[in-house]
C-alpha cells in the first residue's frame, strides 16, 4: 500500500461531465523524501519512510539530524512510514503528486477537528430528555439516568457521557481522485478529509 504526506489547503467545487458540483478537498502531496527503507531482516517488517517539509535544524537533537544526515537530505518537519510500497525506491528519493492518476481511489488519514469537552447532545447526538414543561427544568441537553437499579449498582463501561470530542485520527477510504496538479503538487479529491486547514494527512492506494 504506497502513499504520500500531505497538507490539507481546503475546499472547493468542480463541476463533472453532467454538470454536477462536487464538493472538493485541496491537498498539497508531497514532495517527499524516503529517509529510510527499513527491512525484514534488519528491522524485523518492511516499510518505506518519507519526510514532508523542510524544518530548521536547531530543533533537533544529534541522533536525529544524524538520521537525516545519512538520508542525504534536509531535516523534515513531519515522518511517516508506509508499508507495502509498491514501487522499488532508495534512500534519498523523492516521490511527488504524480504518484497518482486522475480516477483512482485513495484513502486520507488525519487528526479530525478538536471540539473540546462536549455534551451528550452533540457528542452522541441525543436528543434530550422530553419538552420544557410539566416540573422539567433545565433538562432540555440532559443525558439522563446512567446507571440500572441496585444490581448491577455499577455504570457500564462504554457508557454514552459527555467528554472530549474530535482530535482522534479519523480515515476516510474510497475518496476518488479528481484532479491531479504536478506542476503545484496539488491533489483533488471528491469530498472531505479529516482535519483543520493546513493540517498533515497522509493518503493511501
Amino acid at each position: 500500500m504506497s502513499g504520500l504526506i500531505g497538507k490539507k489547503i481546503g475546499m472547493t467545487s468542480l463541476y463533472d461531465e453532467s454538470g454536477n458540483n462536487l464538493a472538493c478537498t485541496v491537498i498539497q502531496a508531497g514532495p517527499c523524501v524516503v529517509t529510510q527503507i527499513k527491512s525484514m531482516d534488519k528491522d524485523g517488517y518492511d516499510s518505506v519512510q518519507l519526510g514532508f517539509l523542510n524544518k530548521k535544524e536547531n530543533k533537533f537533537n544529534k541522533a536525529e539530524l544524524g538520521h537525516f544526515k545519512n538520508s542525504k537530505t534536509t531535516p523534515k518537519q513531519n515522518i511517516f512510514e508506509f508499508k507495502n510500497f509498491e514501487n522499488e525506491l532508495n534512500i534519498g528519493d523523492v516521490i511527488n503528486v504524480g504518484h497518482f492518476t486522475e480516477g483512482e481511489y485513495v484513502d486520507v488519514s488525519g487528526n479530525s477537528k478538536g471540539k473540546g469537552f462536549q455534551g451528550v447532545v452533540k457528542r452522541h447526538g441525543f436528543a434530550g430528555v422530553g419538552q420544557s414543561t410539566h416540573g422539567q427544568h433545565n433538562r432540555l441537553r440532559a443525558p439522563g439516568s446512567i446507571g440500572a437499579a441496585s444490581y448491577p449498582a455499577r455504570v457500564f463501561k462504554g457508557m454514552r457521557m459527555a467528554g472530549q470530542t474530535g482530535n482522534e485520527k479519523v480515515t476516510v477510504q474510497n475518496l476518488k481522485v479528481i484532479k491531479v496538479v504536478p506542476e503545484k503538487n496539488l491533489l483533488v479529491l471528491k469530498g472531505c478529509v479529516p482535519g483543520h486547514k493546513n493540517s498533515i494527512i497522509t493518503i493511501r492506494k
